[in-house]
C-alpha cells in the first residue's frame, strides 16, 4: 500500500499562536509581510486627457492639421492650434536652406532658374585648388547660415559654362524669378579684403538678395541693406571689445 505524504499550507501570511510565541522569544525570524499587489490603474486614454495649450504644443504639424475639424467647439483651442501651426510653418520656411548646396549642370535649371519666385539664388562658379575660390566659399558658407531663406549653390565653372576661363574665377551670379539680376567676376569685386560682411554689402547694394526670415513684412532692398549693415557694425564692435579684453588681460 502506497505511503502518501500530505503537506498542509495555510493562507500566505497566516501564523499560528505557537509561531507567534517563538518569534517573541527570538527563535523564529520576523514574519514576512503579506503580499499585496499594486493597485490596478488602467492605461491612460489619450482622448480623455485634458485639452489645453500644453496639449497643443506636444502635437506635430501633421497632427495639428488632422485636428482641424475636432476643435470646432472650443474657439480658444482652435485659434491656438492655428497660431501654433503658423509658427511651425514659419520656422520650416526660415530653416529652408542654411548651407551652400552643390549642384551640377544637369540640375542647374531646376535648382536655380526654376526656384520659387520669392527666393533669391546666389550661384558661385568655382574650381577646386583656387585659393580665391576657397576664400569666397568660406564667406558664402557663413552667409548661408545667417540668411537661410536665401538659396546659396556652388557649381564647377566648366560644368556650368563650357570653357569658362579660369581667370574669371570665382564668379557670383545672382538669380531671382528665373533671371540673372547681377554678376560679380573675380574676388576684387568684394573689396581689398574679402569678408562675409563685405560680400553681404555688395550683394544687397541694389536688391534684397539676403533674407534671414526675420525681416518682418518689409522685404525691400533698403530694409535688408540696413539689416546687413547692422550685423556688420555689431561684429566690428564685438571684435573691438574682444581685442580690448585681450589687451587688458596681458597687462
Amino acid at each position: 500500500m502506497a505511503d502518501y505524504h500530505f503537506v498542509y499550507k495555510d493562507v500566505e501570511g497566516a501564523s499560528t499562536q505557537w509561531d507567534d510565541i517563538q518569534r517573541k522569544l527570538g527563535n523564529l525570524p520576523p514574519k514576512p509581510p503579506a503580499f499585496k499587489p499594486d493597485p490596478f490603474e488602467p492605461a491612460p486614454d489619450p482622448d480623455s486627457a485634458p485639452k489645453d495649450k500644453s496639449w497643443i504644443d506636444e502635437k506635430t504639424e501633421e497632427e495639428l492639421e488632422d485636428l482641424e475639424d475636432d476643435l470646432d467647439d472650443d474657439r480658444f483651442l482652435e485659434e491656438y492650434r492655428k497660431k501654433r501651426l503658423a509658427e511651425m510653418r514659419e520656422v520650416a520656411k526660415v530653416s529652408k536652406y542654411g548651407s551652400v548646396i552643390p549642384i551640377s549642370g544637369s540640375n542647374f535649371v531646376r535648382e536655380v532658374s526654376q526656384a520659387p519666385q520669392d527666393v533669391w539664388v546666389v550661384v558661385i562658379l568655382y574650381k577646386e585648388g583656387f585659393p580665391e575660390c576657397g576664400l569666397l566659399l568660406q564667406c558664402l558658407e557663413e552667409l548661408a547660415v545667417k540668411y537661410p531663406v536665401t538659396k546659396f549653390v556652388k557649381i564647377i565653372s566648366t560644368d556650368c559654362i563650357p570653357n569658362y576661363p579660369d581667370r574669371n574665377l570665382p564668379t557670383l551670379l545672382v538669380y531671382n524669378n528665373g533671371a540673372v539680376k547681377a554678376n560679380y567676376v573675380g574676388l576684387h569685386s568684394f573689396g581689398r579684403r574679402c569678408t562675409p560682411e563685405g560680400v553681404a554689402l555688395v550683394l544687397c547694394q541694389s536688391d534684397p538678395v539676403l533674407n534671414d526670415g526675420q525681416s518682418g513684412s518689409d522685404p525691400s532692398g533698403k530694409a535688408v541693406l540696413e539689416g546687413v549693415r547692422r550685423r556688420f557694425i555689431e561684429k566690428v564692435v564685438t571684435e573691438h571689445e574682444d581685442h580690448d579684453d585681450e589687451g587688458s588681460s596681458s597687462d
